[in-house]
C-alpha cells in the first residue's frame, strides 16, 4: 500500500510537470481560430506549422539564438576549465594544502551573500564588459555549487594514483589532466550539463548587461512573452502578424528554445545520477 501511494505521488508530480508543457507543445501547432475559441486541450486543434515557420524567418530571434550559441561554446569550455582547476587543490588535504579549510569555505560564502546587483554591474561597466558576451560569462565563471561537486569526486580518489603518477616524475598538471580527468568523467558531464542548462537558460543577466537589439535567447523570448505588441512593426509585419494567434507564436518561441537541451540531455543522461551521488559521499 505504502509504495503504491508514492508511486501514485510521484506520477502525479510527472503529470504537474509534464502537462503544461504537453499543453504549450499542442498550442503550438493549433490554428489561430482553435485557440481564440479555446479549443486546445491535450491535442492540436487544426494541426499547422505557421507559428513555427513566421518565428523561423524572424531575424531578431535568430540573432539571439546567435548569441546564446556564442555564450555556450565560449563559456562552456572556460566554466569547466576554471571549476576544474579550482577543485583541484581544494580536494587535498591540509598536508599538501595549508589552510585549504579557509579557502573552501570563502567559497562557499559565496553561494549564501555576494556583492549586490549594482556593485556588479558597476565593475562590469568599469571593465567595459556591458553590452558583450563577456558580460554574459565571465560574471558567473565559477559555479560554487558545481566546483563543491568536483571537488567531492575528487577527494573520493585513492591517494595512491597520485603518489604513483608523482614517482614516475608527473607533475600536478599532467596528474590533473591524465589521471583525475579521465576517471572523473561522470561528475565532469554532470557539470557539463548543468553548467550548459544554465547558460541556455540564463534571461537576468542579459537584461541587466545586454541592450535590447542583443539580447540572449532566453531574454528575447522573455521580452516577448511579457511586451507583446504590435507598435514596434512595421504595417507590413502587423498585418501579417494578424493572421496569427500571440499565445501560439509565444508557444513555438518556447519549444524553439528548449529543443537543444532536449537534443544533448540524452547523451549525458548515463552520467548524470552517477555523477551526482558519487560526487556527494565525502566531503
Amino acid at each position: 500500500m505504502y509504495q503504491i501511494l508514492i508511486i501514485g505521488i510521484l506520477v502525479i508530480m510527472a503529470l504537474v510537470c509534464f502537462l503544461p508543457f504537453w499543453y504549450i507543445i499542442c498550442q503550438s501547432f493549433s490554428s489561430n481560430e482553435a485557440i481564440r475559441a479555446g479549443k486546445v486541450g491535450l491535442l492540436p486543434v487544426d494541426f499547422t506549422w505557421n507559428s513555427y515557420l513566421y518565428v523561423l524567418k524572424r531575424a531578431p530571434f535568430w540573432k539571439s539564438f546567435g548569441i546564446t550559441i556564442v555564450r555556450v561554446v565560449l563559456g562552456l569550455p572556460l566554466n569547466l576549465f576554471m571549476i576544474i582547476t579550482a577543485a583541484y587543490p581544494l580536494s587535498k588535504d591540509n598536508r599538501k594544502f595549508k589552510a585549504r579549510s579557509i579557502y573552501v569555505w570563502i567559497f562557499f560564502l559565496t553561494m549564501l551573500f555576494n556583492g549586490g546587483m549594482i556593485p556588479t554591474y558597476l565593475l562590469v561597466n568599469n571593465l567595459h564588459m556591458t553590452d558583450t558576451v563577456w558580460s554574459l560569462i565571465l560574471p558567473g565563471c565559477i559555479n560554487v555549487f558545481n566546483m563543491l561537486l568536483v571537488l567531492s569526486f575528487f577527494r573520493q580518489l585513492p591517494d595512491e594514483l597520485e603518489e604513483a603518477a608523482a614517482i614516475d616524475g608527473a607533475g600536478h598538471w599532467r596528474i590533473l589532466w591524465k589521471i583525475f580527468i579521465p576517471i572523473s568523467l561522470p561528475v565532469i558531464a554532470t557539470v557539463t550539463l548543468f553548467t550548459l542548462v544554465q547558460h541556455w537558460n540564463s534571461w537576468f543577466d542579459g537584461m541587466i548587461y545586454m541592450k535590447t537589439e542583443n539580447y540572449p535567447l532566453q531574454t528575447y523570448l522573455r521580452s516577448i512573452i511579457i511586451n507583446f505588441n504590435f507598435t514596434n512593426l512595421s504595417p507590413e509585419e502587423q498585418k501579417r502578424l494578424s493572421q496569427f494567434n500571440e499565445d501560439g507564436l509565444k508557444s513555438a518561441q518556447m519549444i524553439i528554445g528548449v529543443i537543444p537541451v532536449l537534443l544533448v540531455y540524452p547523451f549525458l543522461q548515463k552520467y548524470f545520477v552517477a555523477g551526482i551521488t558519487l560526487g556527494s559521499v565525502k566531503g
